[in-house]
């Protein structure tokens, strides 16, 4: 209630491929935020998350993606958030979250199945600083449920998420310039498939339930990637 929980990779990284296999815990756990990202911590930070919003009893997990970026240093700090609706129970099963970070894009997969891809657009509105991997479960009762209508309830503790199958492969901080970048294309150019795209627009269909570029009670002003 106090700290949640929480890890760490001993290593920065300046781009890669950082995935993790997460099996969520059934029943109430609304208020409980369940994350797997990479963040430049401390100071003034670039973030990019996966996080699982905490659910009531009938109510399915919200998948939720963010790109944090505080380049400026003037204090603001503007999510970037889609919101998802999986098409299986992730309570279930294991199943493979990840993120692609390259200096071109940002790119989310459940899976190996794109849901989010994430353009560098300008310098301003994209993460460039080398980056940690965490993991963590963690009390987010003011925000996570609702917009913080439901709390997280100690009734249900523990609270509990299992990760496996880390994967964190990239150019660490302080690789040669020539360490090649990850992408999630099997060609040299990079860049996402015909079918990659294709499943990405199925996803967004058919289980987005929030974007933030769609939303008209955001200022518009404060991410202009969305009008590029």
């Amino acid at each position: 209630e106090k700290t949640g929980s929480g890890f760490k990779s001993l290593k920065a990284y300046r781009s890669g491929y950082f995935g993790a296999s997460i099996k969520l815990q059934s029943g109430y756990t609304a208020g409980v935020n369940t994350a797997f990202y990479v963040s430049a911590h401390p100071g003034n930070h670039d973030e990019v998350d996966i996080e699982f919003l905490g659910k009531t009893f009938d109510e399915p997990y919200t998948l939720q993606t963010n790109v944090y970026i505080r380049g400026s240093g003037d204090g603001r700090i503007i999510g970037r958030e889609m919101k998802f609706h999986l098409w299986f129970d992730p309570t279930k099963n294991f199943h493979h979250y990840a993120i692609i970070w390259n200096p071109r894009e940002l790119i989310f997969l459940v899976d190996d199945v794109p849901i989010r891809r994430y353009a560098r657009k300008s310098a301003a509105t994209f993460p460039l600083r080398p980056m940690w991997v965490y993991g963590s479960i963690w009390d987010a009762s003011a925000w996570a449920t609702d917009d913080g209508k439901y709390k997280a309830d100690y009734r249900y503790q523990p609270f509990v998420a299992t990760y496996k199958n880390f994967k964190a492969m990239g150019c660490t901080a302080y690789a040669p310039r020539w360490c090649r970048a990850a992408t999630a294309s099997p060609y040299r150019s990079g860049g996402m498939t015909r079918q990659q795209y294709s499943a990405m627009r199925w996803v967004q269909r058919n289980h987005m339930v929030y974007n933030y570029c769609w939303d008209s009670s955001r200022d518009r002003s404060l991410t202009p990637e969305c009008r590029m």
